[in-house]
């Protein structure tokens, strides 16, 4: 009996044992299959890292530029140029605004807001029928947006030159506005057209099923849900038209038309010696379109991933 006991107690104890060895084992390979806390910091943290030189590397220009345009011509030369301004003036602004600076931002302003307007309001109208009415028709307008991707700006100058001449709106700035919205359109139409596909299809036909027209589902329903792509939109056109330069050039030449792209050159001649002049008009240039790239980054970002929900 009492061997019989010793034998059980022993065979217990075996048991227990293997088993507590095995759990080792099987923590100890659990061990081996993870990193170690430090090491998930460290690659947590690498893309942190790049992140923050590529910010130093995109804000350092308008960094410079800030700072330099606040030095007086005769630092210029002297001062570290990636250190604060030693003797900081705004007399550099001052002298860029008694140029009739606020005239050229008012004429920018005005062909950029009217430009930006028209093309939004042309490619909303055109990507809802290009998206939600299918025919033959709306397939050929579509090829034909797609077409004008093709054309370069460049290459249609003299057409357009004789086109305004003709209309008697040379030296005008409606002689920036209708270029500067036939250039634009068939982008803007493709990116809304891509996004307005995504909205589901159940909605529309819905609607349509409740007696609503085509013009109260764009109001009611396509609007509010292609926010982004509209934002993504207006933020890409505002850029390109208010750094347009080749238009002015060719289709302006009165002073008192002349936008911001244009005035800038002629301050290059006009303050040839006076690099942190030209460097202040830069800057308040560039102003109006960073705080709108502030403003909607997020948006811009949903909108041009449009499309690759699917």
């Amino acid at each position: 009996m009492r061997t019989q006991q010793a034998s059980e107690k022993n065979t217990t104890l075996m048991g227990t044992k293997s088993a507590h060895q095995q759990h080792i084992h099987t923590r100890g390979q659990g061990m081996r299959g993870q990193h170690p806390p430090r090491w998930n910091r460290l690659w947590e943290g690498i893309p942190a890292f790049f992140g923050i030189i590529w910010l130093v590397i995109a804000f350092f220009p308008i960094l410079y530029m800030f700072m330099s345009s606040l030095r007086p011509q005769t630092d210029f030369l002297t001062d570290v140029p990636w250190l604060p301004p030693s003797h900081p003036t705004l007399a550099n602004y001052q002298n860029v605004l008694q140029n009739d600076f606020g005239l050229y931002f008012a004429n920018s302003v005005f062909v950029t807001l009217i430009s930006v307007l028209l093309i939004v309001v042309v490619s909303l109208f055109a990507a809802y029928a290009i998206s939600r009415i299918l025919n033959g028709f709306t397939r050929v307008v579509f090829s034909l947006f797609l077409l004008g991707l093709a054309i370069p700006l460049q290459a249609t100058i003299i057409p357009i030159y004789a086109m305004i001449t003709n209309l008697h709106l040379y030296d005008t700035l409606f002689a920036l506005i209708i270029p500067s919205v036939a250039f634009g359109i068939p982008l803007s139409v493709l990116v809304l057209v891509t996004y307005i596909r995504d909205i589901p299809q159940e909605l529309h036909e819905s609607m349509l099923l409740d007696g609503a027209s085509h013009f109260r589902i764009l109001c009611s329903l396509v609007l509010p849900l292609s926010r982004p792509a509209l934002i993504t939109v207006i933020i890409y056109e505002t850029i390109q038209v208010w750094n347009g330069f080749l238009f002015p050039l060719v289709l302006t030449q009165s002073p008192s038309v002349r936008v911001l792209p244009l005035a800038l050159w002629s301050y290059q001649g006009q303050f040839t010696t006076d690099v942190p002049a030209i460097l202040a008009a830069v800057f308040l240039s560039a102003v109006p379109i960073i705080l709108l790239y502030i403003s909607g980054r997020r948006q811009l970002l949903s909108g041009l991933m449009a499309g690759f929900s699917k």
